[in-house]
């Protein structure tokens, strides 16, 4: 028998085949890495969906400017370049937590829409379904993303807001989310109203508020006719909402959650919250009933639920600018890797 491996300075030969072998993996595993980093991406099969969701949002971005400029609402030319009128004041009496003005920048780019469009498609949503969208105003931008999505894939969204926002977000008074979302309606722009509003903040009465600040967002609410919930009882909101969204779905049911912001009562009181990752979540951990919001009460009836929130990992995630100026163009969704 030949010998096919010698021992040669001081290595013996089984040892210098494994030396081969791990080389030969991790030759294979650069080659792998660096192929996947330089390809071409590959177009989605829903790659159109995309394009044309962002540029429905384009469409509304550009209409909320314009309305704001035509009535005289004031934008600020140093956190809101961009003219979208979807980056409020630092500080007002609708500010409700500290917020980050890139993030809320980066929201506003239409191109959101189309990674919205993406991660329903990853959840299972097809045309015809229903989704039950859970919104603060603290990030006014994905509220646009998500509606522009849900309308461009003929997808239902239930749709319920709160009025609290974090600094940067929707916290003009006199033209908060409800306003926005309004405007939006009355332009055609999107067709599906709100199911119903809450206050948002503090236990979801925004308890941290003015009393007259709270009054008058009452008022506003009460007026539209559309439902409101006022219930600082954890526990009960979720369970209010919950039928909100079932009766909205009608015997087809729900097909995902889309959390969009920090609110009380969508992510509860449990820090199992602070592991979920930005984006899609089929499986996470869930805790007992009375810590759960309304994201973990989907997850425990088996929902997928779309965790948009942490934005700047859902930019580098994603491969979506931070903080563009200009707004990026509409374009195809193609997802990095």
């Amino acid at each position: 028998m030949k010998i096919l491996f010698r021992k040669r300075d001081g290595v013996l030969p089984k040892q210098r085949l494994n030396l081969v072998v791990t080389a030969a993996g991790l030759v294979s595993l650069v080659v792998y890495v660096l192929v996947r980093a330089f390809a071409p991406p590959r177009p989605l099969p829903y790659s159109d969906t995309t394009l044309e969701a962002a540029r429905t949002m384009a469409r509304a971005v550009a209409l909320i400017g314009r309305h704001c400029e035509q009535v005289g609402i004031a934008i600020d030319e140093t956190t809101d370049p961009n003219h979208t009128c979807l980056v409020g004041p630092a500080h007002s009496d609708l500010e409700t937590t500290l917020g980050n003005l890139e993030a809320k920048r980066t929201t506003t780019n239409p191109n959101f829409a189309g990674l919205v469009v993406h991660l329903l498609r990853q959840a299972g949503v097809s045309a015809g379904d229903t989704v039950a969208v859970g919104c603060s105003a603290s990030f006014p931008g994905l509220v646009v993303a998500t509606l522009a999505a849900t309308r461009t894939m003929n997808v239902r969204p239930v749709v319920i807001l709160s009025l609290g926002a974090s600094s940067y977000g929707g916290t003009r008074m006199d033209f908060n989310l409800l306003d926005i979302y309004e405007l939006l309606l009355r332009e055609r722009i999107f067709t599906s109203a709100p199911a119903a509003v809450s206050l948002g903040g503090d236990q979801d009465i925004a308890a941290e508020l003015e009393g007259s600040v709270r009054e008058r967002l009452i008022k506003h609410i009460q007026e539209t006719g559309i439902a409101f919930i006022y219930e600082p009882d954890l526990r009960q909101n979720v369970s209010r909402r919950m039928r909100i969204y079932e009766q909205g779905a009608g015997a087809a049911g729900i097909s995902a959650f889309i959390n969009i912001g920090g609110s009380h009562v969508n992510l509860g009181t449990s820090e199992r919250v602070l592991d979920l990752k930005p984006g899609l979540n089929t499986k996470m951990d869930i805790p007992a009933e009375p810590e759960r919001g309304v994201l973990f009460e989907m997850a425990a009836r088996g929902i997928p639920c779309i965790h948009l929130l942490f934005v700047k990992g859902l930019a580098i995630q994603y491969g979506l600018p931070w903080d563009p100026m200009p707004l990026p163009a509409p374009m195809r969704f193609v997802p990095r890797g």
